[in-house]
């Protein structure tokens, strides 16, 4: 008995390790089009909902329960950009701690590094400097940043800086830094957020901050190496189109309740399609924080059980967030939901139905009339309901 107790786990063993080891298979896009993927993607499959996960907490580091909790409901993952500066010093080392944490338990795990191409967060070594304290006594940061024309005071937002990427010197910075912390920390690439530069603030540059986004990206790509992944945040927008070509995957931010209208997710599943035709990746990603109940009631948002009252908004509102990511689904398009970007804004919640067995989708969604807003999708043990002008939604599972 023992014999055969040791021979069946050693077989076990063995299958499993072949079954990691075998090249994933093509994946066919709603189109019927089969989707080209890249070596350096993260692992991905049809068996539940497929999770991106996207946090960060600046006091301190993870636990291991909280490294298991997350590996075990997705390969992919992002850093946020003030992780562990309290307990380390700067964010970059928090970074690297995680990225250790994981791929000790996961090897094959996709770890993205933080950068933002428009707020100067002083959370890392880099960019410490870039506070009311410091940045007086570093010329050559300040000349980095956006100054307001008329009265030559730095532009900021709850006194964080604004990045000029019009600036050649900062483009030549910023890629180097975002280069310099992808190796530091071991990540597989990086995540960058706001893609606009602040266009809105030079009207009749508009244009060429564009460009320059653009020419950023495609330097930080070529820096980076071919092997490591960059996705950008919201770089499906229009202000982003000079970007688009260089990402490896795009995020749709729902950063407010009006990119949830039944117009936007329409063009939203559009884009996902484009995008995965493109051969490259999308993060759905829904905050309950904008969600049309929560923005009617401040309340929501303040005192010490806001945390409490978000988490059971989350539950609420699941299945209708739930739909809408699986109605435009595509292969190597990810999901990602909570109520902000700490580790305590639902990273660690167990949403059961987002581990319940999903399978490849049987096709494209179905609109159920030309001018309807009813759309419907079937999945090996799905089917799929949704009306996004009434925002309700069924999820059958079979």
């Amino acid at each position: 008995m023992k014999s055969n107790f040791v021979i069946n786990s050693v077989l076990s063993f063995f299958l499993l390790f072949c079954s990691c080891a075998t090249v994933q298979p093509p994946y066919k896009i709603s189109d019927g089009s089969t989707f080209e993927t890249k070596p350096f993607y993260p692992k991905f499959n049809w068996k539940t909902t497929p999770m991106y996960y996207m946090f960060g907490d600046p006091i301190r580091v993870l636990h291991s329960e909280e490294v298991n909790h997350i590996a075990e409901r997705t390969d992919f993952i992002c850093i946020e950009k003030s992780h562990g500066q309290g307990q380390l010093g700067a964010a970059e080392l928090g970074a690297k701690h995680e990225v250790a944490a994981f791929k000790k338990l996961k090897p094959d795990m996709k770890v993205l590094f933080y950068f933002n191409s428009a707020y100067a967060w002083p959370f890392t070594s880099y960019n410490e400097n870039f506070t009311h304290q410091n940045i007086n006594n570093h010329p050559k940061l300040k000349a980095f940043l956006i100054e307001n024309p008329e009265t030559k005071a730095l532009e900021e937002r709850k006194n964080v800086f604004y990045f000029d990427v019009l600036n050649p010197n900062f483009q030549e910075w910023w890629v180097n830094t975002v280069a310099e912390g992808v190796e530091f920390s071991g990540a597989d690439g990086a995540f960058i957020d706001q893609m606009h530069g602040f266009s809105w603030l030079r009207q009749d540059k508009a244009q060429d901050v564009q460009v320059a986004m653009g020419t950023m990206m495609k330097a930080l790509k070529e820096k980076l190496g071919p092997d490591k992944i960059l996705l950008g945040n919201n770089a499906n927008a229009k202000l982003a189109q000079h970007v688009f070509p260089f990402i490896d995957a795009n995020m749709f931010e729902h950063y407010g309740n009006d990119l949830l209208s039944k117009e936007k997710l329409l063009k939203d599943w559009e884009d996902m399609l484009r995008i995965s035709k493109a051969g490259k990746m999308s993060i759905f990603r829904i905050g309950v924080e904008y969600d049309s109940l929560a923005v009617s009631d401040p309340s929501f948002y303040k005192g010490k059980f806001r945390n409490e009252r978000f988490a059971k908004l989350s539950k609420e509102k699941l299945e209708f967030y739930h739909a809408c990511y699986l109605i435009g689904a595509q292969p190597y398009s990810y999901f990602q939901y909570g109520w902000g970007w700490q580790l305590a804004h639902g990273s660690l919640m167990d949403y059961l139905e987002l581990q319940k067995p999903l399978g490849a989708p049987k096709g494209a969604y179905h609109r159920t009339s030309t001018t309807g807003w009813e759309f419907t999708r079937e999945f090996e043990h799905a089917s799929v309901w949704v009306d996004t002008e009434t925002r309700q939604a069924k999820i059958t599972w079979h």
